[in-house]
């Protein structure tokens, strides 16, 4: 009685399952195994095929492609084919009979198949799909989700009606395939209380599935992408999960969820080496076009030099048969790995170049940023794209287009501009974010400098559009009202221009937003403050504050970022201590968890501030440790790697200096003499005209050395050496002192022991010039690492004398006679004498 009843409940299945024998038609449908096979079937059955037999031919249609490489897809053929037209008219007559899942699969088949967004069947199936949503079970509103998307209705009210129906059912989604297909669909429509819901209920789900299933993780990294929101705990969860099918993954998917990870600032070490290392196994067998530009993408950026020389060889060798979209990509990793394979740039500007007419406003800007930036030479791609460009700025509609394209026009060799362009430029202002403005005053502002005729008129022209430009700015900072919106707009935000004309009063804006700062959005306002090095007090104390309070709930692999402004910006009150306790006292736990480059950078932002927890110089300077840091740094891009390496060698110059009770060796010597070797310059007019006034003032220009390297590779400005008389004393005779024709300094410097010993009572003074670098933005108070060297320098037995760049270059210092007196009152009222 109860199969009875179960097959009464559900006569679609039993349709499907129960009498295929009896349905001729759908036994013939399910016997073929081609195309051509299904259209046979269709074309013999017109007048008896049902909504059922149109439902599952589509579905059937799709399922054929999908199973074949992208490049062996017949699509075109498919849509062209007279009995593919038999299926979409019985589909357009029959919508009425369908039942609702038949509805969403027909749509989400005949969109996959191309029919195009404004077919009248695809209206129509859309609009029965809206006046059934309510009724609509997840699984096939998740699949209608993704057609709305697809059809550029991600806005839509009716994908507000599913915002609305998933926020009042979430509890009912036990499907983590459903809730992460929903998560993506309605990225751009979500609030803040929905997000965090979804976010939640993701982490329930992600928990309780089979660990095999890699696309929901996959979805829910890119979901995360797309609001721009980082949930570390959710993030290093769907690591965890694609970290273990990596071994099953091929380079399509592998290509994907690599591209994710690297538009996040979330670092993933173990995924990224598993990947690459998988991806190297691939390698071979990715020799046609398709697969070959996933594994480039993908490895590319992730390998080190002799396999990115594999990867970059055979690309050459392919290269003639990229289409459009695979160039493009290939040129756009080449830019991000800062190729210098000049054969191979060139061959694929001359693959861009004969398919510019195919590409799309962003695409042709992508081309422009990755051409000027690989430094490619040819005039004639350059003028092509220049009229390209010009010609979709006036047809363009969308403002984040016009200013991207006014952008990259800016970068391209031009000797004037035309004045189409300013007026689009003049159009879309009042339209305008942060982002877009700044983006178009750095445009304008470089036409300005190169302009080579920069007649009056012109001049005018330009001044009154960057007016125009700094109003309209300052007008939206000050029209802000949510911490959160202004922070979105304010995440790439830097330059001269937002510098000088906007900075301070954003600041201002921000502390008045204060009180809107949560531990969720504090991460914003802390990497903002660190990019523009912003000593704001009322903010810093605002964010301790914060952080302190929500210790328990702050990632751990958020420490470093959080700590790091105080740190940078040499900024300590009680409540700054209490925090770097608290986080401190934290870290040991987590130890293990930390990726290897950042426990360098979290160690060094706490050298600064002269603090030097046991348990992570411990940990950090076992051999085991440097060996994975080693291994880590091969896969960091370029700048990251060259920065951690520096910053471990601060580190381990701190510790020898202030901690010898650690016993840690000084183990980058050779390091720093490589450096030093690299950067070592010529001392320039200015530096030449101080060491004569210190000459001056000392009693000879023997008695200075410029650019004195120290133990541990400190340089110093100047360096001089006063005995117990305030006399200085000569580092060599006056005829040994050389300076040469490219202004290089030469000094007999005489043996160590001559050099680092001092007579009884004399002291050794390094003079320090500090520029505007040195301080935070429009401030005299001086960072971090500045405070650091004067207390290593201490260390190392100097009296440390620090000329700030705003004293040496004030209007009371204007002449010589004024800076020679400045240096004698310095020098010899202003530091101690030796007893």
């Amino acid at each position: 009685m109860f199969r009875l009843r179960a097959l009464c409940w559900h006569p679609h299945r039993l349709f499907h399952h129960g009498t295929v024998c009896h349905d001729h038609i759908l036994g013939q449908l399910r016997a073929c195994t081609a195309e051509d096979q299904l259209f046979d079937v269709v074309s013999k059955n017109k007048v008896k095929l049902s909504v059922s037999h149109v439902g599952f031919a589509v579905g059937l249609l799709w399922q054929f492609q999908r199973e074949r490489p992208e490049m062996l897809r017949t699509v075109k053929l498919i849509r062209a084919h007279p009995q593919f037209l038999t299926l979409r008219v019985l589909a357009e007559n029959k919508i009425s009979l369908m039942d609702d899942a038949t509805v969403v699969d027909i749509l989400y088949g005949g969109l996959r198949l191309q029919i195009e967004p404004h077919d009248s069947l695809i209206q129509q199936l859309v609009i029965e799909a809206w006046n059934r949503l309510e009724r609509f079970p997840m699984t096939t509103l998740s699949k209608l989700s993704i057609c709305l998307n697809d059809l550029g209705l991600h806005h839509s009210p009716l994908m507000g009606h599913i915002v609305e129906i998933v926020s009042q059912k979430l509890d009912s989604i036990e499907d983590a395939r459903v809730l992460t297909t929903l998560m993506i669909s309605m990225s751009s429509l979500l609030s803040a209380r929905l997000r965090d819901a979804l976010i939640e209920k993701a982490e329930i789900l992600l928990d309780s599935m089979d660990a095999s299933h890699y696309n929901n993780p996959r979805r829910v990294v890119q979901f995360l992408r797309h609001i721009k929101f980082i949930h570390r705990p959710l993030l290093e969860k769907c690591s965890h999960i694609l970290l273990k099918n990596i071994p099953n993954l091929d380079v399509e998917n592998l290509s994907i969820i690599v591209t994710l990870y690297r538009s996040l600032p979330f670092s993933n070490w173990d995924f990224r080496q598993a990947a690459m290392e998988r991806l190297v196994e691939l390698m071979d067998s990715c020799t046609d076009p398709e697969s070959f530009t996933k594994l480039f993408t993908a490895l590319g950026p992730l390998a080190g030099p002799a396999i990115r020389e594999r990867l970059e060889s055979t690309a050459l060798l392919l290269a003639d048969q990229l289409n459009a979209q695979q160039a493009l990509v290939i040129a756009e990793t080449l830019e991000e790995t800062q190729s210098r394979n000049f054969q191979l740039i060139n061959k694929i500007a001359a693959v861009l170049h004969r398919n510019l007419e195919v590409y799309r406003p962003v695409e042709i800007a992508k081309t422009i940023q990755a051409l000027v930036l690989l430094h490619c030479q040819s005039p004639e791609l350059f003028s092509s794209l220049r009229c390209i460009v010009l010609r979709y700025l006036q047809t363009c509609v969308h403002i984040y287009e016009v200013t991207m394209l006014t952008r990259v026009l800016a970068m391209l060799p031009s000797a004037r501009i035309e004045d189409s362009v300013f007026s689009r430029i003049d159009a879309v202002l009042p339209q305008c974010n942060l982002i877009g403005l700044s983006s178009l005053t750095t445009a304008v502002a470089k036409w300005m400098r190169n302009d080579p005729s920069y007649g009056q008129t012109t001049h005018s022209r330009y001044i009154h559009v960057l007016q125009s430009l700094n109003r309209r700015a300052h007008d939206r900072v000050h029209a802000a009202k949510r911490l959160d919106l202004l922070m979105d707009e304010l995440k790439f935000m830097s330059g001269e221009w937002f510098e000088e004309m906007l900075l301070e009063e954003t600041v201002v804006v921000l502390q008045k937003l204060a009180d809107q700062l949560t531990w969720i959005n504090m991460l914003d306002l802390v990497l903002f403050l660190t990019r523009t090095t912003y000593r704001s007090t009322l903010l810093l104390d605002r964010i301790a504050s914060v952080a302190l309070e929500n210790t328990h709930k702050i990632h751990y692999s958020a420490i470093y970022a959080t700590l790091l402004p105080f740190a940078l910006l040499n900024y300590d009150s009680p409540k700054v201590d209490e925090l770097f306790d608290a986080y401190i006292q934290h870290c040991p736990t987590k130890i293990g968890s930390f990726e290897p480059h950042m426990l360098v950078l979290l160690a060094y932002i706490l050298a600064l501030t002269n603090r030097f927890p046991e348990p992570l110089i411990r940990e950090i300077f076992r051999v085991d440790f440097l060996a994975r840091l080693d291994a880590q740094l091969e896969t960091l891009p370029s700048a990251q790697n060259m920065r951690v390496r520096s910053r471990l060698m601060q580190l381990n110059r701190a510790l020898c200096l202030e901690c010898p009770e650690f016993q840690v060796p000084w183990f980058h010597e050779r390091y720093c003499m490589q450096l030093h070797k690299r950067d070592h310059s010529s001392v320039n007019l200015a530096q030449q005209q101080i060491h004569r006034m210190l000459g001056e003032v000392l009693g000879g220009i023997n008695c200075v050395k410029v650019g004195g390297l120290t133990p541990y590779f400190y340089t110093v400005d100047y360096e001089c050496v006063l005995d117990h008389n305030q006399q200085a004393i000569p580092y060599s005779k006056l005829s040994d002192l050389q300076i040469n024709e490219d202004g290089k300094v030469h000094w007999d410097s005489g043996t160590e022991k001559e050099r680092t010993e001092l007579p009884p009572g004399a002291k050794r003074i390094a003079i320090e010039f500090l520029n505007s670098k040195s301080f935070c933005k429009h401030s005299q108070h001086v960072k971090g690492d500045v405070l650091m060297r004067k207390r290593h320098l201490e260390i190392l037995g100097y009296h440390v004398l620090q000329v700030p760049h705003f004293e040496w270059n004030s209007m009371e210092l204007s002449t010589p006679e004024a800076w020679k007196e400045y240096l004698r009152n310095r020098l010899f009222t202003e530091l101690p004498k030796v007893t």
